[in-house]
């Protein structure tokens, strides 16, 4: 554990300014706020801030942030207040540290609500500030080296699967990837203890009877580039177990056939001398063909930059060669932190990464812990594509993404009027997989709304946020819509007339908070009628001893205006239309299910309330299901889709159900105006010759 003067004299080190007695006074306090509690390990519980505090002076971090640090669980371990924190260290830091508490006494319902809660706090709290994310990852790690002295393995193996699946990819987006390998390496030990086991022994076979082949291969690999003219410093690492491992899994191949285990470094002066010394590593040594990345003119999102290739050494061995500047390598190294570390002239960025505005943009559109976490998840752990606008703007986005996801990247507001995009100069349709250096033009339009069907192929957390955002809205507008109709409908029963007072009187009996939730109460069936009149005019539906007497419904209600599948589902067993008489059945907390009259799903529906509805005369277009016996003949079949074209009707499925002999029966989806557009279809299919029978199901 360091001591006091050690850790004070790390800071200074770097920084000659900084404020030594506010270092000296956070040391103390959270040394005598955490007093004789213990970790897991035995040791003094202010050794964990101490050590936080000691991993942040190896990234140059400024005094405030090494404060926080001191200070990150006191006030979640101890009794300190914020405001305590506010009036002994600053108004920064008690941020910071507000910032960085975890939330240990959230009441959640499951694992990933906890885990959620905690994700949507830290996120908003590093959106104002990086050193919060800084802070944060700093006490993850030396809590993920530590892991190993907590005795239940549930909690071990838990506390493991978070920082995989949160805190190691948050490192590799702010490219802070030495945090990222140790955290990741850690994490793996203990979520795969047999796997780690067998990797770290081969590795250390290899390493038996000889002299050390990383050493020398960097050896060579400097002496050639230094016999050129350069100067450069060349480092080589066997890849960690988790690297290792990872690839054995993707690529599905053993370890004795993974050949590139070995990783080197060159650090040369300048941006120039990396391409130069790319170019005589690939003069001498054949390059591994489509290895080859260039992060210096394409950098990552996170700022990173190198060059990347793959080469075939003397021995036969590929090697994976990495090429950058001092400065690239420090940013590599660092990430986000090389930004915040201390500096002579006192600038500071805002932390404001673009993958983080993103984050913070789905965590304001996320409604529950597990679209949350999908998001986020999605967001942070991808492997990238690069696509470019037509006026050459480069985007990246996670392998798999579409146009949408695109077009959401680009702006939300582009996004949500999507109707088409070009790909390369053509048009393709909007669930095309986009490739690296596709240029995307979409094509928009002031009427377009995000389409739910949208979700089954949008890959993005931003997309797929803002579209859900979208539907939840539209739902509620339609939901409230529906709910009004309904009660107008309920108040016509009344014998008198109802006014804004009465209106008040009620939703207070229903202990509802509005009128907009009186409305949506109503729609989802989550009041019933006889509430609601009993609550408009206390009285009007009596309590019978026996069965309750059901007012009956004066008109009927019209869905005019309301999009299928938002506040009322068109049934798929009868596939009703414009023109059918239709009734909805409504159950408490879903959507009204809408049938035709005669449909035989009715006969199941008396344990929902059932209401009389109306296309409204102004109602278009809709699905109807045809059954269609067709001899087995050539053309037949070409016969039956031009009576389609013909009028004007949309094939939207077609599936062949039976086959029996000379005739095969066919049922077939089609979009179509209305109940009359269908029998004028009908009767066009009955007449000519190879249609044995046509009908609508």
């Amino acid at each position: 554990m360091l001591r006091q003067y050690e850790l004070v004299e790390r800071v200074k080190s770097y920084d000659p300014d900084a404020d030594e007695a506010l270092i000296n006074r956070a040391y103390v306090f959270s040394v005598a706020k955490h007093g004789s509690q213990k970790r897991a390990s035995g040791d003094p519980y202010f050794s964990h801030p101490i050590e936080v505090a000691g991993i942040l002076t190896e990234l140059f971090l400024d005094d405030r942030t090494i404060v926080t640090a001191l200070l990150h669980d006191t006030i979640e371990d101890t009794l300190t207040t914020t405001q305590e924190v506010e009036k002994l260290f600053g108004k920064d830091v008690a941020r910071l540290v507000d910032g960085v508490t975890k939330l240990s006494k959230i009441e959640a319902q499951s694992e990933n609500q906890r885990a959620a809660e905690n994700l949507r706090k830290f996120l908003l709290a590093m959106s104002d500030d990086i050193r919060v994310l800084l802070v944060k990852l700093a006490d993850r790690l030396h809590n993920m080296r530590t892991l190993h002295f907590i005795p239940r393995e549930e909690k071990r193996r838990r506390i493991a699967r978070e920082t995989m699946d949160i805190y190691a990819p948050l490192a590799e987006r702010i490219g802070m990837y030495e945090f990222m390998r140790e955290m990741q390496l850690l994490a793996f030990r203990q979520l795969e203890p047999e796997a780690y086991e067998s990797i770290t022994r081969r590795l250390a076979q290899l390493k038996e009877g000889g002299e050390d082949k990383v050493e020398r291969i960097a050896t060579n690999l400097e002496a050639m580039l230094t016999t050129a003219g350069m100067r450069v410093a060349v480092s080589g690492r066997e890849k960690h177990p988790y690297s290792i491992w990872r690839k054995m899994q993707e690529r599905h191949i053993s370890f004795e056939q993974l050949s590139d285990i070995m990783a080197f470094r060159v650090i040369t002066d300048s941006t120039d001398d990396c391409y130069r010394a790319l170019g005589l590593i690939h003069q001498r040594y054949k390059m591994v063909p489509g290895r080859f990345k260039d992060y210096i003119s394409t950098p990552k999102r996170n700022g990173y930059q190198s060059l990347h290739t793959t080469v075939i050494h003397d021995e036969n061995a590929r090697i994976e060669i990495q090429i950058r500047s001092q400065r690239m390598h420090r940013d590599s190294e660092f990430g986000l932190a090389a930004h915040w570390a201390y500096k002579q002239d006192g600038t500071q960025p805002d932390g404001q990464a673009g993958w983080l505005r993103d984050l913070v943009e789905i965590l304001e559109q996320s409604q529950d812990a597990d679209e949350l976490l999908e998001h986020t998840r999605m967001a942070m752990y991808q492997d990238r594509i690069f696509a470019f606008t037509p006026k050459g703007e480069l985007q990246q986005l996670p392998k798999g993404s579409t146009p949408v996801d695109f077009a959401y990247a680009v702006h939300t507001k582009l996004g949500n009027q999507t109707v088409g995009a070009k790909i390369n100069g053509r048009v393709m349709p909007l669930r095309t997989q986009l490739e690296n250096g596709d240029q995307v033009e979409i094509l928009k339009s002031d009427a377009q709304e995000p389409q739910p069907g949208w979700l089954s192929f949008a890959v993005t957390g931003k997309a797929r946020a803002a579209i859900r955002r979208f539907i939840r809205q539209k739902q509620r507008a339609e939901t409230i819509a529906l709910g009004e109709k309904l009660y107008e409908e309920i108040v016509s029963r009344l014998p008198v007339e109802i006014g804004e007072k009465a209106e008040k009187a009620a939703i207070k009996r229903l202990k509802l908070e509005d009128k907009a939730a009186l409305m949506i109460a109503i729609a989802m069936n989550r009041v019933s009628d006889d509430e609601v009149l009993n609550a408009l005019v206390p009285g009007s539906v009596e309590d019978a001893p026996g069965k309750k007497k059901k007012p009956a419904q004066h008109q009927a209600v019209s869905i005019l205006g309301l999009t299928p599948g938002i506040a009322f589902t068109l049934s798929e067993c009868c596939h009703p239309v414009p023109g059918d008489r239709i009734v909805g059945l409504r159950r408490p907390g879903e959507p009204i299910e809408v049938h035709t009259i005669d449909c035989l799903a009715l006969e199941t529906g008396q344990d929902a309330d059932w209401v009389d509805l109306s296309w409204d005369s102004e109602a278009k277009g809709g699905t109807a299901r045809l059954s269609v016996i067709v001899k087995n003949q050539p053309g037949a079949l070409a016969m039956v889709a031009n009576i389609f074209g013909v009028n004007k009707a949309n094939i939207l499925n077609l599936q062949l159900v039976n086959r029996e002999g000379p005739f095969h029966t066919d049922l077939i989806d089609i979009e179509v105006e209305d109940a009359g557009h269908v029998a004028r279809i009908l009767s066009a299919l009955r007449a000519i010759d190879p249609v044995v029978q046509a009908e609508r199901v």
